[in-house]
């Protein structure tokens, strides 16, 4: 395989988890129940049956975890943190045993050399604010940003890099729109006001981790270059709609301070107080990108969407039957600078990575070379992004570890590291050999 390109000297490279789908240990030093627990614990939710009550077992198993990123020699890990954990009710008292866990997962980091990277929201909300009306009520917003200082109070002195919420679209749409994520409500259009709750959720935490010194403040989206099926001006229509929804929805408030005009009616229900769209807008340090792949879409016939996604043909496909476009990554980033100039911060790609058919080999290895090009293209991809003037400071591969793939369960594995669910032991894939050694003088 050819020599990827040369990045920038002081470009940031990490891996990338979330609590639910790692820890397990959910009812141990008083974890509360969150809507993951209780949605896959729901028949018929989850494939399989399969649930994160165990999952990696990361809650026990942290240190083996640790050492694995030492290994791979990267320099940043980001992980979540799971809000039941730190506050069982969401508002109710701090459980300091749960942040006692990420004390030590912070300190473990730091003594090898790898920066933390927590992310507060990775879509575990506390069953009892989801039972008070979750991200559709605004007084989820609020407790948030209670949430938000008092893990910045115990792990400020040592986090310098925060990320607010993850991919607030995919929550919002396959959560409260389409039912598919927990909590499972199908609202379809009228989820809507738990974009807004969100965004503003963001806002005011921004606010609270800068009040207590943060450095560096971000929200991560994923993001998508929208296709249209055909020329005709209802698939262009369509997807112009698409787009709004999934990309400009949860970016043109915080960059521009203002909504797409599908979503006008927020403003028109009185949602939107005053002052709402200063604080969703409170400048940011940087952007988390995830990047996966594009989408296609066609004019509806019919249907409560005015619009629907097609496949992309004469490309591969991953074990999640998700298109591989490398240049997509390109695209998207290169879009975003073009639509905000003048408002984009610096960007980290905090996801990108695939799920592939990753079977033992007689010798016990895992030889997923299918991985190793699907990274090696996007790698590339994003240097050509760079090199087109795009300001992007780091990369994060989705997963260290094979994990609970939400309503997918356990079967789709994304991990540089095979994980054995029966009994918890990690095996190093051909592709984390490969990121090690790209790695390698990299650092």
């Amino acid at each position: 395989m050819v020599a990827l390109p040369s990045f920038p000297p002081d470009f940031l490279w990490g891996v990338s988890t979330a609590a639910y789908q790692i820890e397990g240990a959910v009812h141990e030093d008083g974890r509360g129940a969150s809507i993951w627990d209780t949605f896959s614990h729901s028949p018929g939710r989850v494939r399989d049956g399969d649930t994160g009550d165990i999952a990696c077992d990361h809650y026990h198993r942290w240190e083996e975890d640790v050492e694995l990123l030492a290994e791979l020699g990267v320099g940043a890990y980001r992980f979540s943190i799971a809000w039941p954990r730190v506050r069982p009710d969401g508002a109710g008292p701090v459980n300091g045993r749960g942040l006692d866990f990420y004390d030590r997962l912070v300190d473990g980091l730091l003594v090898r050399g790898i920066v933390p990277v927590p992310t507060l929201f990775h879509w575990d909300l506390p069953q009892a604010l989801e039972d008070a009306g979750g991200w559709l009520a605004r007084d989820t917003a609020e407790r948030f940003a209670e949430y938000a200082a008092v893990v910045a109070d115990r792990l400020g002195d040592r986090v310098a890099r925060w990320i607010t919420l993850n991919e607030p679209i995919v929550h919002l749409a396959q959560g409260y729109a389409f039912g598919t994520h927990a909590p499972g409500r199908e609202l379809l259009m009228d989820a809507l006001p738990a974009a807004h709750h969100l965004l503003l959720g963001h806002g005011l935490a921004v606010r609270a981790l800068r009040a207590r010194g943060a450095a560096e403040v971000m929200i991560t989206n994923n993001c998508t270059p929208v296709w249209p099926a055909s020329d005709g001006e209802a698939d262009v229509a369509a997807a112009a709609v698409y787009d709004g929804f999934h990309n400009r929805l949860f970016l043109d408030p915080v960059l521009r301070g203002e909504y797409p005009p599908f979503a006008a009616a927020l403003s028109d229900a009185g949602l939107v107080r005053d002052g709402d769209l200063d604080v969703i807008a409170t400048p940011l340090d940087a952007l988390g990108l995830n990047y996966y792949n594009p989408t296609r879409i066609k004019a509806a016939d019919g249907g409560p969407m005015p619009f629907e996604t097609v496949g992309i043909e004469g490309v591969p496909q991953t074990a999640f039957g998700w298109p591989v476009v490398p240049d997509g990554l390109r695209e998207v980033l290169t879009g975003l600078r073009d639509r905000y100039a003048g408002a984009l911060p610096p960007i980290y790609v905090t996801e990108n990575g695939c799920s592939t058919v990753d079977i033992p080999a007689p010798d016990g290895r895992v030889h997923d070379g299918a991985r190793i090009d699907y990274l090696d293209g996007h790698l590339r991809a994003l240097h050509a992004a760079i090199t087109e003037g795009v300001d992007v400071r780091g990369y994060f591969v989705w997963s260290l570890l094979d994990n609970f793939e939400w309503a997918e369960g356990y079967s789709q594995r994304f991990g540089l590291v095979r994980v054995d669910f029966d009994t918890q032991r990690r095996t190093p894939k051909d592709s984390f050999a490969w990121l090690r050694a790209v790695l390698s003088g990299r650092r």
